[in-house]
């Protein structure tokens, strides 16, 4: 399941050292605005203990974690929706992805050339927000123009709800509502996805701080002020200090959790973020074990047994029989799949089946 999230904010406020750091790469990161013009794309393992531990028990050929895709996409500014700074361009990269990383800078530093020439991470949302919905509103005036003759005139059941639905969004957008934050009957929202709206989509915001204050966030005003907004919007905010990740990235293992009690940190800011993208998409893993390989696997919530088993290959979900399933828990309990058996904690699991974060499956199928 290939799963993407792009990474905006104004320029120079930290979005290509943040990616720098998520893909261990090299795109530049100048001080000056534009400096990424075409959207870079890396794919990142999502380092999951359960499987690291997995692995020392079962000693596969081979251990494969499960990647989320990070696209760095060009600095926004005012007048994006009009194609100002190749903003037509970039507005385009954003819909192809699953979720926005809407980087804000936090912090003061002279030498860091603000595009506006002040800090006001408040004030910088707003801009790349207006710009997200004038785009968003172009779209859906130019559908409703399409729309609005047949279901006035006819009894189209089909026209009638699309304009009905869209006429919602317009009346959203005019007053400078994203639409994520738009209380949508559960079927209207599910019916939106078709039309890709920017402002639908969940945001992650990224609090950008200096070196010195990213183990006391909350002692910078502006992060507070983001972290004010994101809980007002029902969204998520993850504090770091990109120049930091960048470090982190270089280091081995065991010097990278060094570095990081040093700090007082728990987990780095790009572990918070993967695990904050994890829960905005309502993404979880199971996991398949062997000697031949241990593999952890990307399922979005809700998903059934033979949805699972379509992650895999799409034949496995055609000719589904049975899933044998267990725990992570268990496992780590027993140690043994004989011992799972004895105690009766490996069953056998049907179409309806919903798997859980951490299950463990393997899958009978014929086709």
């Amino acid at each position: 399941m290939s799963l993407t999230a792009g990474i905006v904010g104004l320029p120079n406020v930290g979005k290509s050292t943040l990616f720098n750091a998520i893909t261990n790469s090299r795109v530049e990161a100048a001080n000056y605005p534009f400096a990424t013009i075409e959207p870079n794309v890396g794919v990142v393992e999502v380092k999951d203990e359960r499987l690291i531990r997995l692995s020392e028990l079962f000693e596969p050929q081979r251990t494969i974690f499960t990647t989320f895709e990070f696209t760095d996409i060009a600095g926004l500014v005012k007048g994006a929706s009009n194609g100002e700074g190749l903003g037509n361009k970039f507005l385009a990269n954003i819909r192809e992805t699953d979720a926005i990383c809407h980087v804000v800078r936090c912090f003061e530093d002279d030498d860091i050339q603000h595009v506006y020439n002040r800090i006001d991470p408040i004030e910088d949302i707003d801009i790349i927000n207006m710009e997200l919905i004038m785009a968003d509103y172009a779209t859906c005036e130019n559908r409703i123009g399409k729309v609005e003759k047949k279901a006035l005139s006819s009894k189209d059941k089909d026209a009638i709800r699309e304009y009905n639905v869209l006429t919602k969004v317009k009346d959203c957008l005019k007053k400078g509502d994203v639409l994520r934050s738009y209380d949508f009957a559960d079927d209207e929202r599910a019916y939106l996805k078709n039309f890709n709206f920017l402002t639908l989509k969940p945001v992650i915001y990224i609090a950008n701080l200096k070196d010195d204050e990213i183990n006391t966030p909350e002692n910078n005003p502006n992060y507070v002020r983001v972290r004010e907004l994101a809980q007002k919007e029902g969204s998520e905010v993850v504090a770091i200090s990109a120049q930091i990740e960048e470090e982190l990235s270089d280091l081995p293992k065991d010097e990278k959790l060094a570095f990081l009690n040093e700090l007082g940190i728990e987990r780095s800011g790009l572990d918070e973020l993967i695990l904050k993208a994890y829960k905005t998409l309502g993404l979880k893993t199971f996991f398949t074990v062997g000697k031949d390989e241990c593999r952890g696997w990307t399922f979005k919530d809700g998903m059934t047994a033979p949805n699972c088993a379509g992650v895999i290959h799409s034949d496995f979900e055609k000719g589904f029989i049975k899933a044998e399933v267990y725990s992570y828990e268990d496992i780590m309990e027993y140690k043994t799949e004989a011992k799972l058996k004895e105690n009766g904690k490996l069953r056998l699991e049907g179409k309806d089946y919903l798997p859980k974060d951490g299950d463990i499956m393997h899958f009978r199928f014929n086709v």
